[in-house]
């Protein structure tokens, strides 16, 4: 072979050899990138080839799928008391994707998980259509009745647990929304997704998972609980040694209270009727390095806490002064939470000090409804010893018998609550956020733990407070849960 035909040859195979590569890269190594990318249809036209799976509450689907009558998006997605579920469930569109549980556990919904091999096989061979696998949840159907209702036309939310497990009951965020609005790809979905996207309430957003404000007294647990632990407290009875007005450390800045009788007041006292002083006293005592440490215990500053959902972290700050740190121990200053955060502390001190993980998957299933994976409960952290979590729930039921609580009561039942208004905006002007965070108790332990947040209200500023207008919700919720267990 001649010089120039060798150069042609060894050129022909350089470019069969890039084309080789070029292909394997694409077809291998991109494969899920390209499956996965956003302008691929043909990924979204198989999701909805078939009906997908239903998520499931009390062994009823809260999901459907409908014929669409369209040549190639063949089934929509549909909801059954959509605005209520949403939190949970999510949406599933055929323009606008998927988010929450309908996207994290798509590839069963779709019967596309690969533990759904064998059955995708045997429908070739069959003849029947592909199927999509159940995704069963956690939740209680008259736990979240209660909550959604409960918040009405407030914008809030509420996050129920149960403490010995971990198990999530109620997960409400309003204002809502309805995924079947938008679940199509017509000029109509189009309109439903546009209106919510310019909503300023935020109908979509999550805001019992993904929504963080300043807790307010509702912390006041934590920091109790944390005054117990290092040894600054031994007797939540005995005089706190609390001056009034109480000076913020480094300041000349009184700390204000809005109850009678905070001076030098007990622990029991102090919870009773919400003393800031004592609490922020007892803040600083006990330090910032240690109240990070009791905080993080309980959650805070984890930006991994999934259920399976994404939680929004909840921050005590690591950083601050002491004067930060005693208002951050009274709930304000740089303290943000989630309201599900705040009903994991609620959770960990009705269990004696066990913070069990919290999720809402509690197993999904084949199509034939063999159980493919199930979860189990699992132990996050023991912020306090049963001790002092037995103490912490005296003060507690000693605020819903005596103090701000009492909206909270249930008649033969034992609850323990705590109460919040939290302060934000510039200086503190926007109108409150009422807290409640409360559990109850029976012979057999506590079934139930709950954190309402009302973020707005019809109610005057004068009007807001947690006792008032969160208690009754998160007593309604608690009932909800201890009716459906007789």
């Amino acid at each position: 072979m001649n010089k120039p035909l060798r150069h042609i040859a060894i050129f022909c195979g350089l470019l069969v050899l890039a084309l080789l590569i070029r292909d394997n890269w694409i077809q291998y190594v991109r494969a899920g990138e390209l499956s996965a990318h956003q302008r691929n249809k043909r990924v979204t036209i198989e999701r909805y080839a078939n009906p997908r799976g239903n998520i499931i509450v009390d062994g009823k689907p809260i999901t459907g799928s409908v014929d669409s009558k369209d040549p190639f998006y063949k089934y929509k997605r549909t909801y059954i008391d959509g605005p209520m579920w949403a939190p949970v469930t999510g949406y599933a569109s055929q323009a606008y994707d998927a988010n929450q549980i309908e996207k994290l556990e798509d590839g069963i919904l779709t019967g596309n998980d690969d533990r759904l091999f064998f059955d995708r096989t045997m429908s070739m061979f069959t003849g029947d259509k592909k199927r999509g696998g159940d995704v069963i949840t956690t939740l209680s159907g008259a736990a979240q009745k209660a909550a959604f209702e409960g918040l009405g036309k407030k914008k809030g939310a509420v996050a129920a647990i149960e403490p010995s497990t971990g198990k999530i009951l109620a997960l409400a965020s309003t204002p809502s929304y309805d995924p079947s609005t938008f679940a199509g790809y017509s000029a109509k979905d189009e309109k439903a997704w546009v209106a919510l996207e310019k909503d300023k309430d935020k109908p979509k957003q999550n805001r019992a998972l993904r929504e963080v404000y300043p807790p307010g007294s509702t912390f006041k647990v934590l920091t109790a609980a944390a005054a117990l632990e290092t040894g600054k407290v031994t007797d939540i009875n005995a005089p706190t040694d609390t001056p009034e007005p109480y000076i913020l450390p480094h300041t000349r800045t009184p700390m204000k209270n809005h109850a009678q009788g905070c001076e030098n007041a007990t622990l029991n006292r102090a919870m009773e009727v919400s003393c800031n002083s004592v609490f922020a006293k007892l803040g600083d005592e006990v330090g910032r390095d240690e109240m990070v440490k009791m905080a993080e215990k309980f959650g805070f500053n984890n930006g991994e806490i999934d259920t399976p959902v994404r939680a929004a972290k909840s921050v005590y700050d690591t950083q601050m002064d002491r004067p930060g740190n005693a208002l951050s121990s009274i709930g304000q200053f740089n303290t943000a939470t989630t309201p599900l955060q705040m009903a994991m502390v609620t959770a960990a001190i009705a269990n004696d000090g066990k913070l069990m993980k919290p999720y809402m998957v509690d197993h999904v299933t084949g199509p034939d409804l063999d159980i493919l994976e199930r979860h189990e409960p699992e132990e996050m952290s023991r912020p306090m010893s049963g001790k002092t979590a037995q103490l912490v729930q005296q003060m507690m039921e000693n605020v819903v018998k005596n103090g701000t609580g009492g909206k909270a009561a249930i008649d033969g039942v034992t609850v323990g609550g705590k109460t919040g208004t939290a302060q934000h905006g510039e200086k503190n002007k926007a109108r409150p956020y009422a807290w409640f965070i409360s559990y109850a108790k029976t012979d057999s332990g506590s079934p139930v733990a709950v954190a309402v947040i009302v973020e707005d209200s019809d109610a005057t500023r004068d009007d807001i407070s947690g006792g008032g207008l969160a208690g009754p919700i998160a007593r309604d919720v608690m009932k909800a849960v201890l009716d459906s267990k007789k």
